[in-house]
């Protein structure tokens, strides 16, 4: 019994620097995040006859605002400003459908990874927001993460994100 004892005392001394190994690894620098304005995919019915307007931008705005705020507070991210770029692809809210260009173009600025987030409107009462994180250099997805929040109009995108991000990127 005693020599079961001493085995477990000493697993137990042992576990200490394993426990600050682990803080160690969590001491690394931020990952550079490239994180881009949030685009709005719209499947309404209303789509053909409704093009996104100045509120809808607004929203997406706000949206984007509010994921690098929370991003950038939590210390584990490090933003990147992606205000030069000059892409048309970029520009024209279209990152969602290039396969991957987001990741070419924040390895361009010196990003680790890129984010790309995405307001996908199925009603005009119901959304869903989505991001995905692909790494700079390889293009690969990292990550990729949906709320099944289904209810508001787009002056609730941000607290969709907002939600995304805290329970889902910053959670992990």
């Amino acid at each position: 019994m005693r020599y079961i004892a001493f085995l477990l005392a000493s697993a137990m001394l042992l576990g200490g620097p394993i426990a600050a190994g682990t803080v160690e690894v969590a001491g690394r620098p931020p990952i550079k995040l490239a994180v881009f304005p949030f685009e709005l995919e719209d499947f309404s019915a209303g789509a053909a006859y409704v093009p996104p307007d100045e509120i809808d931008r607004e929203q997406l705005r706000l949206a984007t605002e509010e994921a690098r705020r929370l991003i950038a507070e939590s210390g584990r991210y490090q933003l990147v400003d992606v205000s030069t770029v000059n892409d048309p692809t970029a520009k024209a809210g279209k990152l969602r459908d290039c396969e991957g260009c987001d990741a070419r173009i924040a390895a361009g600025l010196g990003a680790d990874q890129s984010m790309i987030g995405i307001v996908t409107r199925i009603t005009r009462t119901e959304y869903a927001v989505t991001y995905r994180i692909r790494d700079a250099r390889s293009g690969a997805l990292i990550d990729v993460k949906q709320t099944d929040l289904r209810m508001g109009a787009n002056v609730a995108w941000s607290r969709g994100a907002r939600w995304l991000i805290e329970r889902r990127l910053l959670e992990r």
